[in-house]
């Protein structure tokens, strides 16, 4: 099975420092579908993006964007966004990371 994990784990408000996956991801993806585990995948090499990260340039997703009801965030820990110059935009899994958790 494929998977992104690099043996560098670390839950950090709900996103894994090494892979950055949700929780929720990690929890389910032994029961993803291969098209589901791959689109993981995509979004987290930035394959596949909805816009760019205000904060770093890199791509990144947001499933509102996309169409959906709920976005993959909304299952994390609330980060203190403070700092940020802008909010118009979702940070990517990374720069999402590096904020602390409000």
């Amino acid at each position: 099975m494929k998977t992104p994990c690099i043996a560098a784990c670390k839950n950090e408000g709900g996103i894994c420092l090494g892979c950055h996956r949700t929780v929720e991801e990690i929890a389910t993806w032994r029961v993803m579908t291969d098209e589901q585990r791959e689109s993981v995948i995509d979004r987290l090499r930035g394959k596949t993006s909805s816009h760019q990260c205000p904060q770093c340039g890199k791509p990144a997703s947001c499933d509102l964007s996309d169409g959906k009801a709920t976005c993959w965030c909304f299952s994390l820990e609330r980060r203190d966004t403070s700092s940020l110059k802008s909010n118009d935009s979702c940070l990517c899994r990374s720069c999402l990371t590096n904020l602390p958790i409000a």
